[in-house]
């Protein structure tokens, strides 16, 4: 079985290194490129390019990796199989690490990773596995550690609890009418909630919506 790979990142040089790297791998094929998350989501949800995993820049123009991430799954057909995310990016920053996989990606690596460990990580995220760098699966060790023994906080305590539900509901990628059926509201209710929301923790869009919510732990 080939594995259908997508590349998203607004370096071109590095784009093309990547796929310098994978040309006599025998079973990976570079489906498709995208210099940024509004063009990636466009190729892969508007467009329907197939890939089996995207390899996703964290830091670029306009929407960021981890919004992209989120968009992404926000975007998932039910009953299709959705690809795998393995974020790439310079930054082993812990916050960022942790949005990232709270967007829904399944690993993680540092650009600068050998060649071998960049082939294995594909291979081991089309078969559902998680994949880390030496470097960030020891930091998120010590972050998870340190969030363990930090005393439980309420998320977004700005929002009222209805508020705070309708976010959840936003984190899990659930559109407007669908919240209004969980939640038995009106429609137009849930909208004027989601601009409330909006308001609250300072975002503008949907996807920025979910990244705050994820990080603060909603939506599982």
């Amino acid at each position: 079985m080939t594995i259908r790979v997508f590349l998203v990142d607004d370096h071109s040089l590095f784009r093309a290194g990547v796929r310098l790297a994978m040309e006599d791998v025998e079973d990976m094929e570079v489906v498709g490129e995208a210099d940024s998350g509004e063009e990636a989501v466009k190729a892969l949800v508007d467009e329907r390019v197939q890939a089996d995993v995207i390899l996703m820049d964290i830091q670029m123009p306009g929407l960021s990796g981890v919004a992209a991430v989120s968009a992404l799954a926000a975007a998932h057909r039910p009953g299709e199989e959705s690809p795998r995310v393995l974020m790439m990016s310079v930054t082993d920053d812990d916050d960022v690490i942790v949005a990232a996989l709270r967007a829904g990606a399944h690993g993680y690596l540092l650009k600068g990773a050998p060649r071998a460990e960049l082939i294995r990580a594909v291979r081991t995220a089309a078969a559902s596995g998680a994949v880390f760098s030496p470097t960030v699966a020891a930091r998120l060790s010590g972050y998870f550690s340190a969030v363990h023994e930090m005393p439980i906080r309420v998320a977004f305590p700005q929002l009222t609890e209805r508020e705070r539900q309708i976010l959840d509901l936003i984190a899990r990628g659930y559109p407007n009418r669908r919240i209004a059926r969980e939640l038995v509201l009106a429609e137009k209710t849930v909208r004027n909630h989601v601009s409330h929301v909006f308001a609250k923790i300072e975002v503008s869009d949907r996807a920025a919506a979910m990244v705050r919510a994820r990080d603060a732990g909603l939506g599982a």
